[in-house]
């Protein structure tokens, strides 16, 4: 059972030739885009009403990003041939018979215009295709502003306020040293990632392999603890692993971030790649077993938990495994789990391996992992746990019908939110930016405080190591001076250890006039940015 993955349909292969003459010449920039504003005309000689091609769009455009690709193009003009029968565009269209069959649309005038380009860039064959807008922002020299013509989706709009108004705050303060690394080209561009935690044994591989019906290269599973590195499972032209290091340093892979963690990390770290066409969507991030009992008291040779908030930050999603026969929640797990603070939204619970038990056996262990949760989570709110067998035995083979169809409705639930991933990637990345955002004026109000109370002349050191030691103190002054949400505030402990390190003289002054760009940018720019890539019927 792995998550619905709409295929383009056989009918395409007879029109391939045609839908690509049609996209190319829709796609005036050659970026590979088919934007909102380009569709209204477009779809005009369809002549189909604007409400139908309302949903036409916003079947096509899933998630959201403010453009089709030649694939979403493709089942948009599908779907407005099935409009043109008498169909009601709606989501179940995607799948039905009528789409096996389905043959391109009526286009008023198009072969005319279609025509009348070829003729025209038969005239100038020294035109070559541009690359996409947004390739090199993140390695062009030039300070010059992206022009908001550039702009070709909510992605290119994010990474062009990030560039402008957001990460010069963040070099001022030093960001990227306390909290998170500067953002990079592929962390805008990256596949939504789910990540799986969990102690040894609780089928976090096992998981993986039962979503891609497949092992990925390198994968071993066991009863003892066999994945020993973190391994991160994505689309690849073949099936190869690519050691952690090689990983770090690839441009176009969003792991450059992990370069802070060592040497010694890296090479507990690795990249299993290969063809398929749910890794066309998804990432997979397998985690090694969390230590418990007297194995936790061998020290790993990296920051295991620093590790683990680091891919929590980057994750759309955030499983959770347990045994029904390890509901223990070692030191390690609950400083995993307490890592994971910020994230809750992401989170979710399964009980694995629920079919070695009887249904009364079921229950208890049921009550006994939720009232673990609410001790190590320290949260008022109970958390939903998902209760299910993903393992190559179907569940269905379970003695207890009670049984069988309770787990097919809880693996149902739990790959329902699977499936939406993809389609929330866009929403979910407008708001990891927005919460990265307000972190780093949080950042910045931190840093010019402590300047501001740094003596002008002696006494620096001494000055240093009070406000440090006091630190608890001086978030209370900040919060009430500034009107910050105290929710908003770092890890005291953790921001301590790493001001320890520097000098704090030696920080900028607090720039209101930095503050209040970034301020400005989620009061004005973003809702602008959303509201030029909505739906262009909506």
């Amino acid at each position: 059972m792995g998550l619905e993955i709409v295929p383009i349909n056989s009918s395409f292969e007879d029109y391939q030739a045609l839908y690509e003459e049609w996209f190319n010449y829709v796609d005036a920039d050659g970026d590979g885009r088919f934007t909102g504003k380009e569709a209204i005309k477009f779809f005009a000689m369809s002549n189909l009403s604007r409400q139908e091609l309302k949903q036409v769009w916003a079947i096509a455009d899933a998630r959201r990003e403010g453009y089709l690709g030649f694939r979403e193009f493709v089942i948009a003009m599908q779907l407005v041939s099935l409009g043109q029968c008498g169909y009601s565009i709606t989501h179940d269209l995607l799948t039905s018979d009528a789409m096996k069959y389905v043959k391109p649309p009526t286009m008023e005038g198009l072969d005319a215009l279609v025509a009348k380009k070829k003729r025209k860039n038969s005239k100038d064959l020294s035109v070559s295709p541009q690359p996409s807008p947004s390739s090199n922002w993140f390695h062009t020299k030039s300070k010059k502003e992206v022009s908001a013509a550039s702009v070709t989706s909510v992605i290119d709009g994010l990474k062009k306020l990030y560039l402008q108004k957001l990460k010069p705050l963040e070099t001022a303060y030093q960001y990227n040293d306390f909290v998170s690394p500067f953002l990079t080209n592929s962390d805008f561009d990256a596949k939504p990632m789910i990540l799986l935690l969990g102690q040894y044994s609780t089928g976090k591989t096992t998981f993986i392999k039962h979503m891609l019906r497949t092992t990925y290269p390198g994968a071993h599973i066991g009863p003892e603890p066999t994945t020993d590195r973190f391994v991160v499972v994505m689309s690849g032209p073949d099936e190869r692993s690519i050691p952690g290091n090689t990983v770090a340093v690839q441009a176009d892979m969003p792991f450059s971030g992990l370069t802070t963690f060592g040497t010694s990390f890296l090479s507990k770290f690795e990249c299993s790649q290969m063809p398929h066409p749910l890794l066309d969507y998804i990432t997979f991030v397998d985690s090694p077993g969390v230590l418990s009992g007297e194995k936790q008291r061998t020290q790993r040779q990296y920051d295991f938990t620093g590790v683990t908030s680091w891919f929590a930050a980057k994750c759309d999603l955030i499983l959770l495994l347990f045994d029904p026969h390890k509901l223990d929640v070692s030191d390690e797990f609950k400083r995993v789990i307490s890592s994971l603070r910020g994230n809750d939204d992401k989170i979710r619970v399964v009980l694995n391996k629920a079919d070695q038990v009887d249904p009364q056996q079921l229950m208890r262990i049921y009550g006994a992992l939720m009232w673990s949760l609410g001790k190590v989570l320290n949260v008022p709110e109970v958390m939903r746990v998902y209760i299910g067998s993903f393992n190559e035995r179907s569940v269905l083979d379970s003695i207890c019908p009670l049984e069988n169809e309770l787990f097919q409705k809880e693996q149902d639930d739990l790959l329902s939110d699977l499936k939406d991933i993809p389609k929330k990637a866009c929403d979910r990345k407008i708001n990891e930016f927005v919460k990265r955002a307000r972190s780093a004026v949080i950042h910045a109000y931190i840093m010019g405080h402590l300047k501001k109370q740094m003596p002008s002349m002696i006494g620096k050191a001494k000055a240093q190591q009070k406000l440090i030691d006091n630190l608890d103190d001086e978030f209370v002054k900040i919060q009430r001076e500034f009107h910050l949400p105290a929710g908003d505030f770092p890890d005291v402990e953790q921001f301590k250890e790493t001001l320890s390190c520097y000098n704090i003289d030696k920080f900028e002054r607090l720039n209101k006039k930095m503050i209040q760009t970034v301020e400005d940018m989620l009061a004005h720019d973003i809702p602008k940015l959303l509201t030029t890539f909505r739906n262009p019927y909506g």
